[in-house]
């Protein structure tokens, strides 16, 4: 009895002990190195610039291309959930005035129809912590290229998604190339805060302040008949919201890496060539994306 007793007592005190050293571990590892306070400063800018951008006349043309390509994102997300619910794909348009429509038949349309929202502000939540390191930069444009070509191959009788798509793919070769890959880093940042404030952005103004009948959220609606659209966009808000966090929080705790570090790892990941780290003749992987849809365009016309 009395050894049970004081075998009790003594554990609870190293059981506290570990308790603490884990919550100090999860301290430092939300803890922003002297690298990742630059990121979270020049992202912070990020959002201060298209903010602006968005709504001064004639100056939003300079973001113009990259909420073309956020629309892509979203009408991508609706044809890979349509595709993974056995729906028949038929096209994927985009809109110079910044609409888009997936046109495909059956599927599950309570699961495909939210999934343009979700799936983009989740590819920006991504591409926001690929944003911390340069290699996961990398991988990240790699990922890119494969949305491309399914983009280009449901959207290929689209001339805006080919225009933009080449032009995007353009900046990818060019950022490569500047320092290694560190301007390509602060590309993709860029991207994936663009992507997930205009999910915010558009659900606040398609669903929430004024109901557009055609919108996702009505048709979601109308389908699951639970709640109106404006509780069915405020949730998608939500969640929308919770991604851009989540991929800040994921940058700072998987990538510690300082900006010294990075450059030396993405010497020899990769690499451009010419440089120290490139193996002759390794070629940059976006130069096949760029060959690739100039084959497939030729096939085409």
């Amino acid at each position: 009895m009395n050894t049970s007793f004081f075998t009790t007592i003594y554990e609870m005190p190293f059981l506290d002990d570990e308790h603490y050293l884990y919550s100090r571990d999860a301290a430092s590892d939300l803890t922003p190195n002297a690298t990742q306070k630059v990121t979270l400063i020049v992202a912070g800018c990020y959002v201060v610039a298209i903010a602006i951008l968005w709504h001064v006349p004639y100056l939003s043309w300079i973001i113009y291309p990259f909420k073309l390509l956020t629309v892509g994102f979203h009408e991508m997300s609706h044809a890979i959930a349509g595709m993974l619910t056995c729906a028949t794909i038929h096209s994927i348009e985009l809109d110079p005035d910044e609409g888009g429509e997936t046109r495909m038949s059956g599927g599950i349309p309570w699961i495909s129809l939210p999934a343009g929202y979700l799936g983009s502000s989740f590819i920006g939540a991504c591409l926001i912590a690929c944003g911390f390191d340069t290699n996961a930069s990398k991988v990240a444009c790699l990922a890119l290229a494969v949305f491309f070509l399914f983009t280009l191959w449901w959207a290929r009788k689209n001339w805006l998604s080919w225009v933009l798509i080449l032009g995007m793919s353009g900046l990818i070769v060019m950022f490569w190339f500047i320092e290694g890959g560190v301007a390509l880093r602060y590309f993709v940042l860029f991207i994936g805060v663009m992507s997930d404030l205009y999910v915010i952005w558009d659900v606040i103004d398609d669903t929430i302040e004024r109901k557009v009948n055609n919108s996702d959220a009505s048709a979601f609606a109308r389908i699951c008949g639970c709640f109106p659209s404006q509780v069915w966009g405020v949730i998608w808000l939500i969640i929308a919201i919770i991604f851009f966090a989540a991929g800040v929080l994921v940058g700072i705790v998987a990538f510690k890496q300082s900006e010294a570090q990075q450059q030396s790892d993405a010497s020899h990941f990769l690499p451009v060539p010419g440089s120290s780290g490139a193996v002759l003749g390794a070629p940059i992987p976006t130069f096949l994306l760029i060959s690739v849809t100039t084959f497939v365009w030729n096939i085409l016309a």
